[in-house]
């Protein structure tokens, strides 16, 4: 017989986390990297990070969320800024070079999620590639105010377009982004490096000095 008393069900506990957050996130990336967002599935995500699908929307949120948290990872991991120097000439030589070497890195995919991350997206996934290319954006203008000082401080010509030049070395960091996704080696991309620097502008002849012979 019943005593019409009812027993209050104790609340669900909310199971933990059975992952490594930061490891699945750096297996993330690696899939981003080596595919591109948009060919890159939850499944295959899933797969690399070693969880279930609930358990990435419970730890990231979806795909564009995880894609934006990896991206953030491989800035602050393998991102290179312009190198501090006493000029941009210098400066851009060791970004070039760094570059070279950092592109064909065997310990990671080739190249640079932030040119190739994006590459054939579809007209839905043209948020990431407005983030991406604003990215881009920000580092081509980062060589140009480089070389704006330079001018300002007479050590690059006057004549000089600092936004052409920047968007010819950027154009050049694209290219060997590409060829080490092509399998260049360091090597060839060093010489590529050296190459561009020999289309940098002469140094003006300092005021008073006597013109060559």
């Amino acid at each position: 017989m019943s005593s019409g008393r009812t027993t209050a069900k104790a609340a669900p506990r909310r199971s933990r986390r059975a992952f490594d957050r930061d490891q699945a996130l750096a297996a993330a990336l690696r899939e981003f990297w080596t595919h591109g967002y948009e060919t890159t599935s939850v499944a295959s995500l899933t797969e690399a990070m070693g969880i279930n699908p609930p358990s990435l929307y419970a730890a990231f949120g979806d795909k564009r969320q995880l894609f934006d948290e990896a991206v953030q990872l491989y800035t602050r991991t393998y991102g290179a800024r312009l190198p501090q120097g006493p000029d941009a000439r210098s400066a851009i030589t060791a970004l070039l070079r760094h570059l070279a070497a950092d592109y064909t890195d065997p310990s990671h995919p080739p190249g640079c999620i932030i040119i190739t991350g994006a590459t054939n997206c579809a007209p839905g996934s043209q948020e990431v590639k407005d983030k991406l290319r604003m990215m881009r954006e920000e580092a081509k203008a980062s060589i140009a105010a480089r070389i704006r000082a330079d001018i300002d401080a007479g050590l690059v010509s006057a004549n000089v377009d600092p936004d052409g030049l920047a968007a010819f070395y950027a154009a050049v960091i694209q290219g060997m982004n590409q060829q080490a996704c092509d399998g260049a080696t360091r090597e060839t991309l060093e010489r590529v490096a050296d190459a561009a620097m020999t289309a940098w502008p002469d140094t003006p002849p300092r005021s008073g000095s006597a013109p060559p012979s």
